[in-house]
């Protein structure tokens, strides 16, 4: 059996231990070294970007997010045993953990340490596809000729040096296959490293449930328990034909991913479409001013990204939802393509004040597409607003004080309604 020692990187026949160092971290597959498409995701993130800073935070809960109406971005997992997980409320979160520490993200650290990452994966293979700052696609096809070691060797390295070099560390999942590498990183967090072959695939999923299907919520799992279908086993009963008529092309996807099949390419290439920021709110509200604070703190929130990411756009859109759940969205083409918070919040606050009813909401988001590179951000100016390109100068100098000085070096009033 094809063996792996993760701590030395040896290869070895299948054993407890690795015959040089006696590590017990060892992998061992039928496919193991033939296998060439990974998924790399790294380990509460943020929070554990925090504790590396911050050693005085190692070995407590710590919650990257907003205050107390905002929502968590990432719960380390001492979190997450108590059951906090992304995207909960902070109110829910810190009633599930009392004791947990919230530290307000530091978005330019994470996109540093992001592009620390993306250079080591970029040593091994240019394909590579980027899901977000801390997760990425690779495919290491062709790669072991270059490197002279599979691509299982290469990402149990990466791990590694991940670990020595920047203090964090990742899963990995190894497949034949997008959607099965994914499903493999997911299965033994943190410091995983899971393979699933080809020769497996349809056995390993058969009694797996659907929502494992990356994208499928909740709502999307009541529209398949509501058909029958909670595991791959479901699917596998149905007709493509049955599946389309009832699901549209989304059925179609599920048809081929039941039976393990993914023709998707790791796309060096794919773009990033949006740049957006949202949070939920403990209470609904239609109060205005607080409002208004939260549109000027999603807006810097998605000016950070977009300025770290070198890019601007040229649509700001709100996103509002009601009491009910109804999704109000308002769109504004710009003149020229922004990266700047003062203008995604003015458009921002003028697309809220174009609608009808103020309230009450429950969710507000702000976002940025149509995205292109920042040397075309704010070129020309407003000549409506003589005061704009003071406003710009100020922000600029601002994000050099914060730059240098950290995050809260500087705060504008309204950040603090």
């Amino acid at each position: 059996m094809p063996s792996l020692c993760r701590a030395c990187l040896t290869r070895f026949d299948r054993g407890p231990r690795c015959p040089a160092c006696a590590s017990a971290r060892t992998l061992s597959h039928p496919e193991l070294f033939d296998l060439t498409i990974a998924h790399m995701d790294c380990d509460a993130f943020y929070a554990s970007v925090e504790k590396r800073d911050n050693p005085a935070l190692r070995d407590k809960p710590v919650i990257v997010g907003g205050g107390r109406r905002g929502v968590v971005s990432t719960a380390c997992y001492i979190a997450r045993i108590k059951g906090v997980h992304s995207a909960m409320p902070m109110f829910q979160a810190l009633k599930l953990c009392p004791e947990a520490v919230v530290v307000k993200g530091r978005m330019d650290t994470y996109v540093t340490v992001s592009r620390q990452i993306r250079a080591m994966m970029e040593e091994m293979t240019p394909a590579i596809e980027p899901l977000s700052l801390d997760e990425a696609f690779l495919d290491l096809s062709g790669t072991a000729r270059l490197h002279g070691a599979p691509p299982a060797v290469l990402l149990a390295r990466l791990l590694n040096r991940m670990e020595t070099e920047l203090g964090l560390t990742g899963s990995v999942g190894l497949s034949h296959n997008k959607f099965l590498a994914k499903v493999a990183s997911d299965l033994d967090k943190p410091r995983g490293f899971s393979v699933i072959g080809k020769a497996e695939t349809a056995d390993f999923l058969r009694d797996r449930p659907v929502r494992m299907i990356w994208g499928v919520g909740q709502a999307t799992q009541t529209a398949l328990a509501a058909a029958g279908i909670r595991t791959f086993a479901d699917l596998l009963r149905w007709d493509q034909r049955d599946l389309h008529n009832r699901f549209g092309g989304f059925g179609d996807r599920l048809w081929h991913l039941a039976r393990g099949q993914d023709l998707r390419r790791v796309s060096a290439r794919t773009p990033i479409k949006s740049i957006s920021n949202e949070t939920t709110f403990h209470d609904d509200t239609a109060d205005a001013e607080i409002l208004d604070g939260h549109i000027w703190r999603l807006s810097e929130k998605v000016s950070d990204r977009a300025k770290a990411r070198g890019l601007a756009g040229r649509v700001v859109t709100l996103k509002l939802k009601r009491a009910s759940h109804a999704l109000i969205t308002r769109r504004q083409a710009l003149r020229d393509p922004t990266q700047l918070a003062d203008s995604l919040y003015r458009s921002a606050r003028a697309l809220y004040d174009q609608t009808p009813q103020h309230g009450p909401y429950r969710l507000i988001g702000v976002g940025l597409s149509e995205l292109v590179e920042d040397r075309f951000a704010d070129a020309s100016g407003d000549l409506l607003d003589p005061q704009a390109r003071s406003r710009a100068a100020a922000e600029r100098a601002a994000d050099a004080i914060r730059a240098r000085f950290g995050p809260d070096a500087i705060l504008k009033g309204r950040s603090l309604r």
